[in-house]
């Protein structure tokens, strides 16, 4: 979880606020999600296997549909962009994965993967009120607009015949018929009646989740601060560690070593100072050099 933005030198400037290591660190959603979605059907059947493939056609389309749009925009794609687009998509999916097919689930990657980009990377900087909410990991846009979505689009898409599967309805029953269908069989009225129960039920999940998470909230400031400092803003692990969990810049970063109460720097992982030996080597593709070694450099344990 970050704590704030992260501001580094020769960062690219796109409207983005997570480091790009939250794809490695995302890549247990997909997982998660892929799991919980064929859980859902309490079996291990075709239609729990519908609903794994549902799950990744829906975040593979995401995906591609973010990183086309940030590259028509901004230039170039980004990881953060690709992170963003599969957890939409997971998102998005999630309320329609056993109940629409695939072509559905296409539909639904490309809705996914396109207004909550729009919200994100153009509203968000756009619409003042946007600007000042708290959001560091940007959850109105990738869980509460893609969830809505899902939901809206469940209604739209569900097929009679998975929801038969699904529910373990009678053969002949059309309990739950989503819109495209109902418009195709003459009945309209079930549809929309369908349509109108899934937004009393996103109105109903949105009501209770700001009840809960403001006591929550109101329960977690007794304890601990809510906001966070500047300097935490700025990096986290570097205010309260006094390091960067990934050093991957060029400029350098100094890191203190509490044995020897001394300081190395590491610029771009290959310089590293050694105060015990009072050197400094360079490591550039296996090749060193030592500036006062007359034998082999020694290993960054003997230098420590």
């Amino acid at each position: 979880m970050n704590s704030g933005t992260k501001s580094r030198k020769g960062e690219a400037e796109l409207p983005s606020k997570q480091h790009s290591n939250d794809a490695r660190r995302r890549r247990p959603a997909l997982d998660g999600v892929d799991g919980v979605q064929r859980r859902r059907s309490y079996a291990a059947s075709s239609l729990a296997s519908l609903a794994a493939l549902n799950t990744h056609v829906c975040a593979a389309t995401s995906l591609l549909i973010w990183l086309f749009l940030d590259t028509f925009v901004f230039g170039k794609p980004s990881v953060l962009g690709a992170v963003q687009g599969v957890i939409t998509g997971l998102v998005c999916i999630t309320p329609a994965a056993g109940v629409v097919q695939c072509w559905a689930a296409m539909v639904m990657g490309l809705i996914s993967g396109s207004i909550p980009w729009y919200t994100m990377m153009v509203l968000q900087n756009k619409i003042k009120f946007l600007r000042y909410i708290d959001d560091t990991m940007g959850m109105l846009h990738t869980h509460a607009l893609a969830g809505s979505l899902g939901g809206v689009l469940a209604g739209v898409f569900a097929s009679p015949k998975l929801s038969r599967l699904f529910y373990a309805l009678p053969p002949n029953s059309q309990k739950y018929i989503g819109l495209a269908y109902a418009l195709q069989s003459d009945r309209t009225s079930a549809g929309f009646r369908q349509l109108g129960l899934q937004l009393v039920g996103i109105a109903f999940i949105v009501l209770l989740n700001i009840l809960v998470t403001s006591l929550i909230c109101l329960f977690a400031k007794l304890i601990v601060p809510l906001r966070v400092s500047d300097g935490e803003l700025e990096g986290g692990d570097d205010e309260i560690h006094g390091e960067q969990a990934y050093a991957l810049w060029a400029d350098g970063w100094r890191y203190n070593n509490s044995k020897h109460n001394s300081v190395y720097e590491a610029h771009g992982w290959r310089n590293y100072h050694s105060s015990k030996h009072n050197s400094v080597y360079d490591a550039h593709d296996s090749d060193y050099c030592a500036s006062s070694f007359s034998k082999s450099p020694p290993s960054l344990v003997q230098m420590i």
